[in-house]
């Protein structure tokens, strides 16, 4: 049982700024997706080219994650969280009275921007409360909050955009950042912990070096070419693509000459089980988002599903994710949770295979809920996983490459689903899919299987954290 000393670390008061922060990105990403006919409508434009909204904030927090977090342990974290949550607000400002696309894209990028600093936030100022409070376990019941107040979030995301834009059009879905951004501003300002004062020694030359800036610029120009030509595929960008090489190896040079790098890859090649988690998680979020998004698009031309029963047939693996990550969180479970993880990736992957034009509902619920199982799972073990492996002076920008690695799945998936349904949506093209996914999920069970530290249940030598 725990002192009433580190009960009061983690109250209410310390947990609801950041649970609040966890949300913006979330909410944002899945909110947009009700209101994208309805702003081509009022933009004039078609609707594929406000697409790009989407795209906006995929790129921009794929790049900002990482970013955010080498800020965060730099300048401190309620700091960077706190001018990610004014960057919210401004978003809220020009989308919810653009009167362009253009103006519409930059709130986008904002919103991308901004959020991205809230979940390397939370992962430094968690750590820090933790190592404050004389804690020597993972407190796996707050960083299982910051995951299932996500997953929650991402998960009424739709229905409530649906809501907001038949109530208050299209210009809700933007406006609604401002309240959620004020409230949690207050918050953070009254209740978070202040930041030690900054020290400068050596001016602004210092400053640079600390926060790697030439890592950034090339590690931006790396992901952000990289992006393109996934999301450009089956179309062969191969400029995007040889742009992308060029600029990653730039950076593992720069890097690996850097005082202080964004991304230190000699303690990656030291560190194997870190390298395991982002692999893991890239892996699981591609068999994710693509059957997710995926068997959303065989519904509706294949099965004659209306956009509604759509959603209510995907809902209860919205669902499911939260609730079965919660007892797995607050026992701080690794192995087990990533074994079962494995194999429910497999048995969803087998079961997309089985279905056709003929599958029942129940059949395609059943299914949906398998990966619904693992969502949860992978989830809130990985991350545990992450905070025990990294460094406690690199857990910010850690943090930050576990969401840019979830990033490249999800992109990864959009990437497939775009391959196998280019010329019509079909069985045939949702079992080629199942195979990718089938394989993807393989690799993350054998990854969990023989993996030594997960078996011998030691994560972390500096922390004393133990995993199942």
């Amino acid at each position: 049982m725990q002192s009433p000393v580190k009960n009061q670390a983690f109250s209410w008061r310390f947990t609801l700024p950041v649970y609040l922060g966890s949300t913006l990105n979330p909410i944002n990403t899945s909110l947009i997706a009700t209101a994208l006919v309805p702003i081509a409508m009022a933009m004039q434009v078609p609707v594929g080219r406000v697409s790009a909204l989407v795209a906006a904030v995929y790129l921009t927090s794929a790049v900002g994650q990482p970013t955010a977090g080498k800020l965060t342990e730099v300048f401190g974290p309620r700091r960077v969280f706190l001018i990610g949550t004014l960057c919210i607000l401004v978003a809220g400002i020009v989308g919810g009275l653009g009167q362009s696309l253009m103006s519409l894209i930059v709130a986008r990028v904002l919103i991308g921007l901004g959020s991205s600093t809230a979940y390397p936030s939370a992962m430094v100022l968690v750590r820090r409360r933790a190592v404050a409070a004389g804690m020597d376990k993972v407190p796996g019941s707050v960083l299982g909050g910051l995951a299932i107040a996500g997953m929650a979030t991402a998960a009424i995301g739709l229905p409530l955009g649906g809501v907001l834009v038949g109530a208050a059009g299209w210009r809700s879905t933007f406006l609604v950042n401002i309240p959620v951004a004020i409230i949690t501003c207050i918050t953070a300002l009254v209740w978070l912990p202040a930041d030690e004062a900054l020290k400068r020694p050596g001016g602004f030359k210092s400053i640079l070096s600390k926060i790697d800036l030439g890592g950034i610029i090339l590690f931006a120009v790396f992901i952000t070419s990289l992006l393109v030509f996934l999301l450009s595929l089956p179309q062969t960008g191969w400029a995007m693509l040889a742009l992308s090489v060029a600029a990653g190896i730039g950076l593992v040079l720069w890097e690996l000459r850097a005082v202080t790098p964004l991304i230190d890859f000699r303690l990656l090649a030291q560190n194997g089980a870190l390298l395991r988690t982002y692999i893991r998680v890239a892996l699981t979020s591609l068999v994710m988002y693509g059957s997710m998004y995926g068997v959303s698009q065989w519904l509706e031309p294949v099965r004659h599903f209306s956009p509604a029963e759509t959603g209510l047939l995907l809902l209860p693996m919205t669902i499911i994710a939260p609730i079965v990550s919660f007892p797995v969180s607050r026992r701080n479970l690794v192995r087990g949770p990533l074994l079962i993880t494995g194999i429910a990736l497999v048995t969803g992957s087998i079961g997309m295979l089985m279905l056709d034009v003929h599958s029942s509902a129940i059949c395609i619920v059943t299914i949906m809920l398998v990966f619904g199982l693992s969502m949860g799972l992978f989830s809130v073990s990985n991350q545990t996983a992450l905070y025990a492996q990294a460094p406690a002076e690199g857990i910010g920008t850690a943090a930050g490459l576990l969401r840019t690695f979830a990033y490249l799945g999800s992109i990864g998936s959009s990437a497939i689903t775009g391959i196998v349904f280019r010329t019509r949506v079909s069985d045939h093209g949702l079992h080629t899919m199942a195979l990718f996914f089938l394989g993807a999920g393989l690799v993350v069970l054998i990854l969990s299987l023989a993996d030594r530290e997960l078996r011998a249940a030691k994560i972390d030598k500096s922390t004393a954290v133990h995993a199942e």
